[in-house]
């Protein structure tokens, strides 16, 4: 008896454990790439993180794909041309796009739909839905703390975070909606967590830059500014925010979130969300909508 392939038939519940006998259907994660082999590297490593967070979800076994928008093989034609149940490259098979990106910006609203439809109308019978990009989410927040602490930040003490100001350092985007919603995680850290404030910097296309953040944060009196960096990989960014925080003052600048438990439980969580969708539908193809609740992390 064939078992069932985890697909539309069935509401899903983000975070919930599944039948472990069930098929799943493939989870190609697209990052966005770059010429630095740093990135690359991450990608590969969070992946392998995924795996083993999947097992833990009762996911053992799910076939978990990278492809890179630029710079870097494969592209996201190029794996959806390899999921397929029958082995023939003219076919497609089932997958669920999961965008490893932070925000919704150009590469989400516009560059991953085009690739989807080249490359449905190139393989026959691609059966494929994208999630929503990983960010906002609040296990985020929990990746960017546990990286502020191994900066030597003394996040877990009520104390420090009401006399420390943070900086929410993102790449920028030319979306406003993009950088408003780092505005809006940044306000919603700082009133669930009690920093003294926690404010955006942006590394290119808008405003202020993390060095610009951080002087005004020391200029309104704090204490200590920490400046987390909202990136998932090492690259131009985020040497280019270290160094230019470290020259403003910042008591401390964060790893990126990179292969962290936290990221790896977002973009199973993402991944779940998509399929729930596809199923409530009966359709493929549209983004997800909504955060679903967040699983719980731990190292």
């Amino acid at each position: 008896m064939r078992n069932p392939r985890l697909n539309p038939g069935a509401r899903l519940n983000p975070g919930a454990r599944l039948n472990p006998g069930a098929r799943l259907t493939p989870l190609v994660a697209v990052a966005h790439g770059s010429r630095d082999p740093r990135a690359a590297a991450t990608v590969t490593e969070l992946l392998s993180v995924v795996r083993a967070r999947a097992a833990r979800r009762g996911m053992a076994g799910l076939d978990v794909r990278a492809a890179f928008l630029d710079h870097c093989a494969p592209s996201l034609p190029q794996v959806l041309g390899s999921v397929s149940a029958a082995g023939d490259p003219g076919t497609g098979g089932p997958a669920v796009v999961v965008p490893l990106l932070l925000t919704a910006a150009y590469h989400s609203k516009a560059d991953i739909p085009a690739q989807l439809a080249a490359a449905a109308a190139a393989l026959h019978g691609l059966d494929v839905v994208s999630a929503r990009t990983l960010g906002p989410h609040s296990l985020l927040l929990a990746a960017l703390e546990r990286r502020l602490r191994e900066a030597g930040v003394a996040v877990d003490d009520a104390g420090t975070r009401a006399a420390t100001g943070v900086v929410l350092a993102a790449a920028g985007s030319s979306d406003p909606a993009a950088n408003a919603t780092v505005a809006e995680l940044a306000a919603r850290w700082a009133r669930e967590r009690g920093w003294r404030a926690a404010v955006p910097g942006y590394a290119s296309a808008a405003g202020p830059r993390p060095a610009e953040a951080v002087l005004a944060l020391r200029e309104a009196g704090a204490a200590r500014v920490a400046v987390a960096t909202y990136l998932l990989a090492p690259g131009y960014f985020a040497d280019k925010i270290r160094d230019a925080a470290l020259d403003a003052g910042a008591t401390a600048v964060s790893g990126v979130l990179g292969a962290s438990a936290e990221v790896a439980d977002v973009v199973l969580d993402r991944y779940l969300a998509a399929l729930a969708e596809q199923a409530g539908r009966g359709a493929h193809g549209s983004a997800v909508r909504g955060e679903p609740a967040p699983a719980r992390a731990r190292a």
